[in-house]
């Protein structure tokens, strides 16, 4: 994902002025953001302080590499029971199952 040319300070400042009533037409023009982005970011960022916003972002990157991990464990898990599996079922045909 492409990194955003705008801090999280910029963001906050941003989400800030649209709470204070300042017309969101006017605010992504000055900003060169598009409305999609503002509104974007007010449902992310609304209300947070740039070091909430940061705090944000750095569980949602360890999120991200838990839930790939936990995603590591289950394919581990099923090909472990694949060949289990097929071990049992080699061994019953060996005896004449």
């Amino acid at each position: 994902m492409k990194a955003s040319k705008f801090s999280d300070a910029q963001k906050a400042f941003i989400v800030k002025r649209g709470e204070e009533g300042v017309p969101v037409a006017e605010i992504c023009r000055e900003a060169g953001i598009s409305q999609a982005t503002y509104f974007n970011w007010r449902k992310k960022y609304a209300g947070l302080m740039p070091s909430e916003m940061k705090r944000l972002r750095e569980l949602e990157q360890e999120n991200a590499r838990l839930k790939k991990i936990a995603a590591d464990l289950s394919l581990d898990k099923e090909m472990l029971q694949d060949i289990v599996k097929r071990n049992v079922w080699s061994a019953l045909s060996l005896q004449g199952f």
